[in-house]
């Protein structure tokens, strides 16, 4: 009985290791903070992590201790708590521009062709990376903040539409909205 419950633990504790495995976590940055207390100071660390599977599912967290692979541990269980799913066109870029905000931090993605590569900064690098897109042009307009930056790229993220979730809204075929699409850049052209 006592070997049974053992190997049960055993498996299910390789099961999480596979499921832990598929993600890629990039450590953004770890802010330190000193509490000046009667005997001196004291130390506390802040970790930010983004986290994901390179197939399309995000997410970030945010982590505080004492030691700093302790808060970067709590940023990375957080991270897995709070996953979001992004839709890519061709499995490598945005299906169209955005903007998001957060705070005094405002961003600018725009989609790219193919062989562009990641254009981006630090923290909004680290999300397209984990992300699994290739080839995006970014731009960060306002606060340098990893915070309000990552926050805002997730703002973006979110208010991207596919063309699948735009033919659901309107009650039509994919196939239709991409036909009117391809028959809209023709039209614009013979003008």
């Amino acid at each position: 009985m006592a070997a049974e419950r053992e190997r049960g633990g055993r498996e299910r504790s390789r099961e999480r290791e596979e499921r832990d495995s598929e993600f890629v976590d990039k450590l953004v940055h770890i802010n330190r903070v000193a509490k000046v207390v009667k005997g001196g100071k004291r130390f506390g660390f802040a970790a930010l992590v983004v986290i994901g599977d390179q197939k399309g599912r995000v997410g970030f967290g945010h982590g505080k201790a004492r030691e700093v692979p302790e808060a970067i541990r709590k940023a990375t269980d957080s991270a897995k708590r709070n996953l979001t799913r992004v839709a890519l066109r061709e499995g490598r870029t945005l299906h169209h521009d955005i903007a998001g905000r957060h705070g005094a931090g405002r961003v600018y993605l725009r989609a790219a062709p193919a062989g562009t590569g990641i254009i981006a900064g630090g923290p909004m690098r680290a999300v397209f990376e984990t992300l699994g897109i290739q080839d995006v042009v970014a731009k960060s307009i306002g606060s340098s903040n990893p915070y309000n930056m990552v926050r805002a790229t997730f703002n973006a993220l979110k208010n991207q539409d596919s063309p699948r979730s735009v033919a659901a809204r309107r009650s039509i075929k994919v196939s239709t909205l991409q036909a009117r699409r391809v028959g809209g850049d023709a039209e614009a052209a013979a003008d």
